[in-house]
């Protein structure tokens, strides 16, 4: 409608114009109308290449899914659970299963997946996209970061290493991602997202309640059974390892870093464990807020409030202080008067998770750290030696 209403008044302008031809008025409209409808090709031919369904979305969604769904694995086995009924506890059998990947160390492949896919689980078995199935068994395991890596006499030629990207500063927020699991049973699932935020610190349901930092938060739909499958770049490369253990996590998707895999495969294969995570010793703390800051006294509303140690540990050795009275902010309870934690190594440490995300990225334990605190309004700094988890 807009080209011909164009092109009406290009003609009455002409036609009230004594000076031009019939013949040539009308070759010029004609070329009017041409340019037109060639521009208006080409812009809707960029809003298909920029919108999120677009085909060429769709195409790599399809070539990225071909080449890695045949690296995946669906993993089950079975689990004795114990429940207490009126006539005391009751034994059963319960069938597990969960998803996995390749991964390749020193030129042999393993599967890795979540350690609370395969933790208590025994005769364990893995499929792969082919249909084939084979015995497995737990080669190595950390349940601090919920990894465990898996060994398998399956052939060779079933396996197909996906490469793990081995820096977090590779991952985005914005970037899309695809998780590849088998949710509810259903093997070989793609869903897509995008990277919602990094550097998260979560807790899973398991008895143990283990929190996890430096995880990836994304938006793809991930369910019981996608544990353990990997979280693709649009390379095919994995930037995580999936999790639907978080308790109330309402739809969103979470992920250990694939850094994570990276630096502890080594260690997972050859010592069946990881001991390296570092520990500042602080058994209770919380993110500082405006509100808090007004209660404490600070005028930085930033970092991370100590309100307890743990006795004998790294931060007490240095001389960190602990929350010396109690208080109420905003109907939450604070142990209030210990340091606060602005910095470490120099670089800004604006919540818990901050700090929890730069200790498993750039630290392991028996190394010394600067910590930068707010003691009594004085800011000073302090060495701190980190122990084990």
């Amino acid at each position: 409608m807009i080209i011909v209403a164009l092109a009406f008044a290009g003609y009455y302008a002409s036609t009230r114009n004594p000076g031009g031809g019939i013949s040539s008025q009308l070759s010029s409209l004609k070329s009017e109308v041409t340019s037109l409808q060639q521009a208006n090709q080409a812009l809707q031919s960029q809003i298909a290449s920029v919108s999120p369904g677009s085909n060429q979305s769709s195409a790599s969604s399809t070539s990225l899914y071909s080449s890695a769904s045949v690296s995946v694995v669906t993993i089950r086995g079975y689990e004795l659970v114990t429940q207490m009924t009126f006539f005391g506890p009751v034994n059963s059998i319960v069938g597990i299963q969960g998803s996995g990947f390749a991964a390749d160390y020193q030129g042999s492949s393993y599967i890795v997946t979540n350690n609370h896919v395969v933790d208590g689980v025994s005769n364990i078995t893995i499929t792969f996209s082919d249909g084939n199935s084979y015995s497995a068994t737990v080669k190595g395991t950390d349940p601090n970061r919920d990894l465990a890596v898996l060994t398998s006499g399956a052939p060779a030629t079933e396996f197909h290493p996906l490469t793990v990207l081995s820096s977090p500063q590779e991952v985005t927020v914005g970037e899309q991602v695809y998780a590849i699991g088998s949710p509810f049973g259903l093997s070989g699932s793609l869903t897509v997202g995008i990277v919602s935020q990094v550097g998260r610190t979560i807790t899973e349901s398991t008895s143990t309640q283990i929190s996890i930092p430096d995880v990836i938060q994304f938006s793809a739909a991930i369910n019981p059974g996608n544990s353990g499958g990997p979280l693709l770049d649009s390379k095919g490369e994995v930037i995580g390892i999936t999790t639907a253990a978080v308790s109330n996590s309402q739809g969103l998707g979470f992920a250990i870093p694939a850094s994570t895999i990276s630096k502890e495969l080594s260690a997972l294969v050859t010592s069946g464990s990881y001991t390296m995570h570092p520990t500042l010793g602080i058994a209770a703390s919380a993110d500082m807020t405006y509100q808090l800051a007004m209660v404490v006294g600070s005028n930085v509303t930033y970092g991370v409030l100590v309100e307890s140690i743990a006795s004998g540990g790294p931060a007490d050795r240095a001389g960190i202080r602990g929350g010396t009275s109690n208080a109420s902010v905003e109907g939450q309870a604070y142990r209030i008067g210990g340091d606060i934690i602005i910095s470490i190594n120099g670089v800004k440490i604006v919540n818990g998770d901050a700090l929890s995300a730069y200790l498993e990225e750039n630290a392991l334990a028996g190394q010394s750290v600067q910590l930068g605190i707010i003691r009594s309004g004085v800011q000073m700094s302090i060495g701190v030696t980190l122990a084990s988890l």
